[in-house]
């Protein structure tokens, strides 16, 4: 009998993220969306006045500030509830209001930027010079210089602004068949146990130490999106076409261009992790063979990729993954850390469990005016240990900089995002693989680290390079269809498959639907080559950082606490990483290297099962 996923309202609150900090009830949460609406006309009287004088673009710059300070607020509370429970009407509708109400008040500020540039550049440094309240906008106005030729007219920007939430519909509607039109058979373990297959247990299912369970959870998970395929390839065409369209309205070369040339990165930063991702397969090649042999099998299939290579298994409680990631942390401070602990424990950033209706994935949100929330689905095992330690950086960096920084550059961009987010597993692993000498539990640490590479520097590049060759077949006119994107995903993980994983019959149209199982990823226009660039920096700066070098840790606080003051490449050479040169990226895969090198040593082939072990409370324990 299959063990249902507890109701939404049967979480314990303790490990509910806390909504009611954001506001109090619903009732809040339509008195800010009535206020916001209540500011629109006063946003519209400045229209054709900001260069009256300093103060006037001073106050355009409070106002704007308050309103969009309020719509954050309003965006964070309703995708709060929308997230823990998809099937909820009344979050949907919530969060659908949210969505069209940040787009009119996008269309009605949508005027300043380019009224901004008829002013013109040297006036408004020179008021930056001269005027206070103004003194604080020099690198906004650098960033502005730099994007101006992008800048369209003030009626071409409104109209851009509001066609955004139409053209958002393609993710909504990907996301509703993923988080609640998808219903998963259950997966059948060798003892005839069943596992409720659903987005918060899909990921604990496939390293199940039981083959049966892999297998058939694996099979129930990609066929059911195949069954959903020519919807969601439409959906992913739709989103695909909104970037096209986007990209050519700025007058921008091509989709790539104009996902990076906003953040400032040159379009070579993406061609070096492609290029250094597929100059270094080999390295994969090597793992799955000695993967297959720990696992004892003649052959490894897709659903053995990421299965347990110990005969014994890590559990680790939501409480013991924060303290493990508390130590691991330490050398950036004890008031990090406090911080850090409060949020995780006595805040309730964290929305920790499964429950029935809970979206996919894990996630770090929140605006100026709210704690850093995180969303996951926690299993008790190294992997969601791995998340929460994932999560808690971006919680962290968003912390730092909101306390930091004005409004204006309170907010990072994903290519600074995935640094922060790395470092905390990095100094993590570093840190259990220092003190737990034990090699059963060294091979799980091992194992939470190739299984994030596994993510990072396997999944995201190929599907950074699949994101690459569809909006290039959208620019050219080519038609987005199932039927190709199965077969190119496939063909993208075949090249890292090599001939060391057995993919024949089903199996190749099972990880061919890759692409429709990252329901948000591949919406974010060339996202996800930035976790490949955010593992690179992190690995590169966690050893100064975790032996306690001052001026390593200051740096990287800095790094931290810049947010949007500085561009993000200058931010990373701040904290001692270059990410124009490919090294860091080479470097990176030189660690996964010998961490494979390891692996080799400590795993031999399944040995029989060990007696159980604790580690302060943690439990290691024979598998089934």
């Amino acid at each position: 009998m299959v063990k249902p996923l507890p109701a939404r309202d049967e979480v314990d609150e303790r490990f509910t993220w806390n909504r009611q900090s954001v506001f109090g009830d619903e009732g809040g949460w339509e008195k800010a969306m009535q206020e916001i609406f209540s500011r629109l006309p006063d946003l519209a009287e400045f229209k054709g006045h900001l260069g009256d004088s300093p103060d006037t673009l001073a106050d355009w710059f409070e106002a704007s500030e308050r309103v969009h300070r309020l719509m954050a607020k309003v965006m964070v509370y309703s995708t709060m509830a929308y997230s823990v429970d998809v099937g909820n009407q009344e979050s949907a509708a919530r969060a659908d209001r949210a969505r069209s109400t940040a787009a009119q008040l996008g269309s009605a500020a949508a005027f300043a930027i380019p009224e901004m540039l008829q002013i013109g550049l040297p006036k408004l440094r020179e008021w930056v010079g001269t005027a206070p309240r103004l003194a604080y906008l020099g690198h906004y106005f650098d960033r502005l210089e730099k994007l101006q030729k992008r800048v369209r007219s003030a009626e071409v920007e409104e109209l851009l602004t509001a066609v955004s939430d139409p053209l958002a519909s393609a993710l909504s509607v990907h996301s509703v068949l993923a988080n609640t039109d998808l219903k998963f058979a259950p997966a059948v373990g060798s003892d005839g146990e069943l596992h409720e297959v659903a987005q918060g247990t899909i990921g604990a299912l496939l390293t199940n130490p039981d083959r049966e369970v892999r297998r058939t959870a694996f099979e129930s998970y990609a066929d059911q999106h195949l069954a959903m395929q020519h919807a969601m390839a439409a959906s992913l065409a739709g989103g695909v076409k909104r970037d096209v369209f986007f990209a050519r309205a700025r007058r921008y070369a091509s989709s790539l261009e104009a996902a990076l040339e906003p953040s400032h990165i040159p379009t070579e930063v993406f061609h070096n992790v492609v290029r250094t991702f597929r100059d270094n397969v080999g390295t994969w090649h090597r793992y799955w063979r000695i993967r297959r042999k720990i696992l004892g099998l003649e052959v490894l299939k897709p659903y053995d990729t990421r299965a347990q290579l110990s005969s014994t298994v890590l559990e680790v409680p939501y409480e013991q993954a924060v303290e493990w990631i508390v130590e691991g942390v330490a050398p950036l401070g004890d008031d990090y850390v406090a911080a850090m602990r409060k949020g995780a424990f006595e805040d309730r950033w964290v929305d920790v469990y499964p429950n029935k209706g809970k979206r996919m994935g894990a996630f770090s949100t929140g605006a100026m005016d709210t704690p850093p929330f995180i969303f996951m689905s926690y299993n008790n095992d190294i992997y969601s240990m791995s998340t929460l330690a994932h999560e808690l950086g971006h919680s962290m960096h968003s912390y730092h900089a909101r306390r930091t920084q004005p409004y204006v550059y309170s907010n990072y961009g994903l290519f600074q995002a995935e640094v922060a987010s790395n470092m905390h597993q990095a100094l993590t692993r570093r840190h259990l693989l220092a003190t737990k000498t034990d090699p059963t539990f060294q091979v799980a640490v091992i194992e939470e680290a190739m299984a994030n590479f596994y993510r990072y520097f396997f999944i995201m590049p190929s599907l950074a390079r699949l994101e690459l060759e569809v909006h290039e077949r959208v620019e050219r006119g080519v038609a987005l269809t199932a039927d190709a994107l199965n077969k190119l995903m496939a063909d993208l993980m075949l090249e890292v498959f090599g001939s060391e994983v057995d993919v024949s019959g089903r199996d190749r149209d099972r990880i061919g639907s890759t692409w429709a199982q990252f329901h948000t990823h591949l919406y974010s226009n060339f996202y996800v080559y930035q976790y490949a660039t955010g593992i690179a920096a992190a690995d590169h700066l966690v050893g100064r950082v975790a032996a306690g070098d001052e001026k390593a840790v200051e740096s990287y606080r800095a790094f931290l606490r810049s947010a949007g003051s500085m561009y993000p490449l200058e931010g990373l050479r701040m904290a001692g990483v270059d990410m124009t040169s490919p090294e860091p990226v080479e470097a990176a895969f030189a660690t996964l290297a010998s961490m494979v090198d390891r692996l080799e040593k400590l795993a031999p082939p399944m040995a029989p099962a060990t007696p159980p072990h604790e580690w302060g409370g943690v439990s290691l324990r024979p598998s089934p």
